[in-house]
């Protein structure tokens, strides 16, 4: 790729890590160029050794040399290992993505657009509602614990369901390096 840099820790001679990360910018949106650290790993034999800090470390003098000035880093949900290695070194929070496959989202946009649809979802959205406002009449006001814990296992039930109903597969949901 354009700006592509990819760097390899060493540990006595033996490859132990990797960073793989982009110059990015400007464009035609931005002056700014940033540099794009897509995955930074250590084989976990060789991790708490300093390898991943030494890696930013020339991943910096690289950024300063092409006039960087960000980084950003946009880790896997389910790699945590590294979210919390760059959260320790002073990376924050800064915004959120979503992903959808290719045939999942040419499906739903062709529901979306289907004949009738959107008499369907009002339909869909007056039922949900008119079940929640009767759900919410005789416990508005809960007099014991037992008719709050009820309501409460009743919300979680509608999360899983619709969890279920979305149909997402199980890679969505949690990711492993």
């Amino acid at each position: 790729m354009p700006g592509g840099r990819v760097l390899l820790a060493q540990l006595d001679g033996e490859p132990a890590g990797l960073m793989l990360a982009r110059i990015v910018g400007p464009g035609p949106f931005t002056d700014v160029v940033a540099m794009d650290i897509e995955a930074v790993y250590v084989q976990p034999d060789a991790r708490r050794r300093g390898l991943g800090r030494a890696m930013l470390l020339s991943a910096v003098a690289m950024a300063e040399e092409a006039g960087v000035t960000e980084l950003y880093s946009s880790p896997l949900p389910g790699a945590r290992g590294m979210q919390r290695f760059l959260a320790r070194i002073g990376f924050a929070p800064a915004a959120s993505h979503r992903a959808v496959s290719t045939a999942v989202l040419q499906r739903r946009l062709a529901q979306d657009h289907a004949p009738g649809t959107t008499r369907r979802l009002e339909d869909l959205i007056a039922r949900r509602r008119h079940v929640r406002e009767a759900r919410q009449l005789p416990d508005e006001n809960p007099a014991t614990p037992a008719k709050a814990a009820d309501q409460s296992r009743s919300s979680i039930t509608m999360h899983v369901n619709r969890a279920v109903q979305t149909r997402r597969p199980p890679s969505s949901s949690t990711t492993t390096w």
